[in-house]
């Protein structure tokens, strides 16, 4: 894929469709395209990120370890965003993800993300909104969770009556 190509790419992903074909240029010039095989791991839970990754070609698992198994909570395709909790917060990364199938990606460094965030305040605009929705979705889960837990539990106590 050139340049150019991965230009158009980023141009199609709402964190970066308002900055200028310049800027976008040297995002892909600096930034590191990598491949991954299928079950390839990108990034680990657990560990700190330095850098967040652009889904180019293929799709990705997220996977959290919650009790020791890994479970799938989503699946990246092409133009999405992963890592920057990791790289906004200084945390360690919250999940794994895994390659689902061969995956071509843009790595961005930590330098190189604040760099383009400070540049473009509208980028920093795009990520809360992009987190917001992520932790409004995360909070329904775990509410649907909590109430399943409530159901099986009544279900497995003995009747009173």
């Amino acid at each position: 894929m050139s340049i150019l190509q991965e230009v158009e790419l980023l141009k199609r992903i709402p964190l970066f469709a308002n900055i200028e074909t310049s800027k976008l240029k040297l995002l892909a010039f600096t930034s590191e395209r990598l491949n991954f095989r299928a079950g390839e791991v990108v990034c680990e839970q657990n560990e700190m990120g330095d850098s967040a990754y652009i889904i180019m070609q293929g799709e990705a698992d997220v996977l959290v370890s919650a009790g020791g198994e890994p479970f799938r909570v989503a699946t990246l395709k092409r133009n999405d965003f992963v890592g920057e909790i990791a790289i906004l917060c200084d945390v360690p990364r919250t999940a794994t993800v895994r390659a689902k199938t061969d995956l071509v990606t843009l790595r961005i460094t930590k330098d190189l993300f604040f760099r383009l965030i400070t540049e473009f305040p509208q980028m920093a605009v795009e990520i809360m909104r992009v987190l917001a929705q992520r932790l409004e979705k995360t909070t329904k889960d775990a509410s649907r969770a909590e109430q399943r837990v409530r159901e099986l539990e009544e279900a497995a106590s003995p009747d009173p009556s």
